[in-house]
């Protein structure tokens, strides 16, 4: 049964992944490639997903949200660690980004209530964009809230995540 479910968790988190390393993102949204926009890109598609799970009230879904939480910061972490940072600023850093993911959730809780210009200043905030008015990436994150909400609570646990923004 866990090794069951650590297989559903690297798929969910693959999928989250796959989404946040999408060429759209640097090539039609001006995104600029960094270390930085590819952790806060997971961060915006995993608080959607986190959303949604937070909404049932069953504790398998809660379990796995939290195992899902901490393979997203064990994976980060190793990451760290294979560019070449030291403990220090990993422990440094890693506690930066735990909170920076908090206020990621927390404008994720509020984002279908958001106007587009306070969409566009939350997205600008953790994402270093090359143009200031980007209404294509507000557009995908539009989509993608719409979809992780019409996601059943099953798919998300087995890591089915097939978005595709078109």
């Amino acid at each position: 049964m866990t090794q069951d479910i650590n297989k559903k968790k690297d798929v969910l988190y693959n999928n989250i992944l796959l989404l946040s390393r999408n060429t759209t993102f640097y090539t039609n949204f001006g995104l600029i490639d960094t270390f930085q926009n590819r952790i806060h890109l997971i961060f915006i598609h995993i608080s959607f997903i986190f959303i949604k799970i937070k909404q049932d009230k069953n504790k398998i879904y809660k379990s796995f949200y939290q195992e899902v939480f901490d393979l997203v910061f064990n994976k980060i972490e190793t990451n760290m660690r294979e560019i070449g940072h030291g403990d220090t600023t990993i422990n440094k850093n890693m506690r930066s980004l735990v909170k920076t993911f908090y206020n990621i959730l927390f404008y994720c809780e509020a984002y279908k209530k958001m106007s587009k210009s306070k969409k566009l200043n939350f997205l600008h905030k953790y994402l270093e964009v090359n143009n200031t008015t980007n209404s294509g990436l507000i557009d995908y994150f539009d989509k993608y809230e719409a979809f992780c909400f019409d996601l059943s609570p099953d798919s998300v646990l087995q890591g089915e995540l097939k978005f595709n923004y078109i």
